[in-house]
């Protein structure tokens, strides 16, 4: 009897795990970028001879795309200092730069440890320079936190873009995310 009220409940659980899995999927393939103030792009790996690891290109990629359509004039690159010993802020702006954006175009934030820190960060900035609306450029499985973290922190109209890159650990991210998302939303 007990076994099967446990194995109900796991059930219950892992649907529940799917469901929302699902919607964050649903959120990244219905969004679309948005003319805004600035497009905010979360760090990821800086590999140890400094250049980018293909998950952080295909952000910075997909932010290219979005500046030179003309989403946004500038960009918001945010990171921290990798246990490889690389400032992920820095690395994407020097990754912008051999782009063709002006420096003036980037904003970098070094002190972005965490998804968290980065949409403080970015609220900050905003407020100072009288920004009201944010692009956030990531991978699909993380727009639906961050998007929700930036509208806390009073950012007032977040859209979503995808970077185009996909690996076989997102699924695994993905499942990360269902409860990250519901820690950011407690908050």
């Amino acid at each position: 009897m007990r076994l099967s009220i446990w194995r109900r409940v796991a059930g219950g659980l892992l649907l529940l795990l799917i469901f929302h899995a699902a919607g964050i999927i649903l959120d990244a393939l219905t969004d679309h970028a948005r003319p805004a103030d600035c497009l905010v792009v979360p760090g990821n790996t800086v590999n140890p001879d400094g250049s980018l690891s293909l998950r952080l290109r295909a952000r910075l990629d997909e932010a290219l795309r979005l500046y030179r359509a003309g989403v946004s004039s500038r960009i918001f690159v945010s990171g921290g200092l990798g246990k490889e010993g690389h400032y992920e802020g820095s690395a994407m702006r020097h990754y912008l730069l051999a782009h063709g954006v002006p420096a003036t175009a980037i904003y970098t934030d070094n002190a972005g440890i965490t998804t968290l820190a980065t949409a403080q960060n970015f609220a900050r900035l905003a407020q100072a320079q009288r920004w009201q609306s944010a692009v956030v450029v990531s991978q699909f499985f993380h727009l639906s936190r961050t998007k929700l973290l930036l509208r806390q922190q009073g950012v007032t109209s977040v859209s979503g873009s995808a970077a185009r890159y996909v690996e076989a650990r997102d699924a695994y991210a993905l499942l990360r995310e269902v409860p990250a998302l519901y820690v950011a939303w407690l908050r």
